[in-house]
């Protein structure tokens, strides 16, 4: 069968006979990752919390680190990436991880200057 490619996940390391298993296969894969991350978000593990990585919760950093990885997947597969031109998929994988990483850094320098700002107590913590 000349479509293959198009019933396997994980660059075919997973192969399916129908579309329905490989779909089933991907709803398996996402609920994982979720749940993941709920229990993850439910039980907050005391080492996750109390060690800091970059100026963020390591806790933190998991997360963004699972949303990308289940964002990336949906774009790949339920979005036809892995069908597409290297450049166009450069394009659209790449800008988003550049401009999520220039978001967090940006979050992360201004909350800093604003905790410095209350600190040194040139404004009262009024709220």
């Amino acid at each position: 069968m000349a479509d293959d490619h198009k019933l396997a996940i994980f660059r075919g390391t997973l192969k399916f006979r129908t579309n329905v298993q490989k779909i089933w296969g991907v709803l398996i894969f996402l609920t994982l990752i979720t749940a993941i991350e709920v229990v993850l978000g439910i039980t907050k593990p005391r080492i996750l919390t109390h060690s800091y990585v970059l100026g963020m919760k390591a806790l933190n950093w998991i997360f963004i680190i699972l949303t990308l990885v289940k964002a990336y997947y949906i774009a790949w597969d339920f979005m036809h990436l892995r069908d597409e031109k290297s450049a166009l998929r450069r394009a659209v994988v790449w800008t988003p991880i550049f401009l999520v990483a220039y978001l967090i850094f940006i979050l992360l320098f201004e909350a800093d200057y604003i905790y410095n700002v209350y600190k040194d107590e040139f404004i009262k913590w009024n709220f």
